[in-house]
Formats: structure tokens, sequence, C-alpha cells
């Protein structure tokens, strides 16, 4: 009996310790924050990875493209996924983390048809690239609902720059970072560039959804780990790393 009792109970410990692994999923090149090519898989896979880490939880990532994943995860079929900025719709299907990061929107035009928000509605019919699952701030929805901007939709924010650079889109937005980073990839310098003035910011998080039987005890785990890595300096310490 006494066997038996100690193969019970390392059963129930390799159960325990399976169940601390939680199987999250994101999408790609959304640099600096995500993105497979990136050191360490990017700025918030590394925060999200240490926060869990805190509580004593390790994590397996999927990549898929930003709209699969989602809604994927929105079905339950993974424990979690990021980093998604708040919205309305989506808060009926998950539950947010406290924010992994604060970004602050521009638009990204070219330097000879620069352009500013309030331009946006006096130009009808402006092409606006988009990723695929990005969910665009209140206003720029408002115009591409009023057909003041025609939204077009690829897979990640490099090939937007590389359309605004061929002329057949007129603008991007994104964090400043993020912008940046894009606008880096085609290899023309940044004077051939317009970076607007701030359109305003958002926060990036941490979703569960909540069809998941722990949702609430996750994300309250995940917010202790990162108000523990934010207390240790180490958070400051990854974020710098990437935005130099």
């Amino acid at each position: 009996m006494g066997f038996w009792r100690a193969a019970l109970l390392g059963l129930l410990l390799c159960t325990s310790l399976r169940a601390e692994v939680l199987h999250l999923v994101t999408g790609d090149e959304y640099a600096p924050f995500t993105g497979k090519a990136l050191p360490g898989q990017g700025m918030l896979t590394q925060v999200v990875q240490a926060a869990l880490a805190e509580q004593g939880l390790a994590m397996t990532l999927d990549w898929q493209p930003w709209n699969r994943g989602y809604l994927n995860a929105s079905r339950g079929e993974y424990d979690a996924t990021f980093p998604y900025v708040h919205s309305t719709q989506r808060e009926q299907d998950f539950l947010y983390s406290d924010p992994l990061y604060k970004a602050e929107q521009h638009l990204f035009s070219r330097v000879g048809d620069s352009l500013e928000l309030d331009d946006l509605s006096r130009h009808k019919g402006l092409r606006l690239c988009y990723p695929l699952g990005w969910q665009p701030p209140v206003a720029i929805q408002r115009l591409i609902d009023q057909g003041a901007l025609r939204r077009h939709s690829p897979l990640g924010l490099k090939e937007c720059a590389r359309l605004l650079l061929l002329q057949r889109d007129d603008l991007f937005i994104a964090d400043r970072n993020l912008g940046e980073s894009a606008l880096s990839s085609t290899g023309v310098g940044a004077e051939r560039f317009h970076r607007s003035h701030a359109l305003g910011s958002n926060t990036l998080h941490f979703i569960v959804p909540r069809r998941h039987p722990r949702a609430a005890e996750l994300i309250e785990r995940f917010d202790h780990g990162l108000d523990a890595l934010k207390a240790s300096g180490e958070y400051q310490r990854i974020v710098d790393r990437y935005v130099e």
C-alpha cells in the first residue's frame, strides 16, 4: 500500500505541475512588443513570461495570425493571449490584466503628403493601412465607419510601411516605437516619412477568456506577478532594452 500511495502522490504532483503551465497565443511582427525574430520574442513576451514566473507559472507560446489567435483564445483553446488594447466588444469575452505597457499613437505618412488627425475628415477616401486583427482607436474607427477612411488590412505593420512607401496606401497608425521600427525595415531614411502629433495613448494588456474556469484567479495572479516585476526594477530593465 505504501508503494501505491507514493505512486498516487507522484501522479498528483505531476498533474499539479502540468496545471501550472499556461498555454498562450500571440501574433507576429508587432515589434517591439511581440515577434518571433525579435530578441526574447519581443518586449511584452518577455514581460508576460517574467510576470508569470514571479507567480510560479510557466508558459508555452503559439504564434498565429492575429485574428485567428484571438478567435481561438476566445473559444477557450488557450489560457490567455496578449497584447491587446481595451474595447467594449472585447471585454464581453475577456478579462483584462493591469496594463503591460502604455502606447502613444501617431499617424505615419509620406513627408510630401504629411497628415495630421484633423486632415483625415477633410480628405475623403484616404487609404489607411492597419493590420488584420488590430483594433483602431475609437476616433479612427468612426472615420472608417463613415467612409472617410478606407481600411486595408495586411498581416503586419512592416507591409504597411512598404505600401506607404510605394504610395499604395496613404497612412498607417501605430505606437511611435512600432511605427519607427516598421519604417526602418524598409531601408529608407526616416526623412522620407512624417510622424504626426500624438493622437492619444492606449494601454496593452494580457487577457484571459471569460469562459476559462480560472479566469479571475489567473488575472489576479498575473497582476501580482506584474506588480512584483515592477517593484524589483526588472520590468523597466526589460522595457529599456527595447525602446532605446
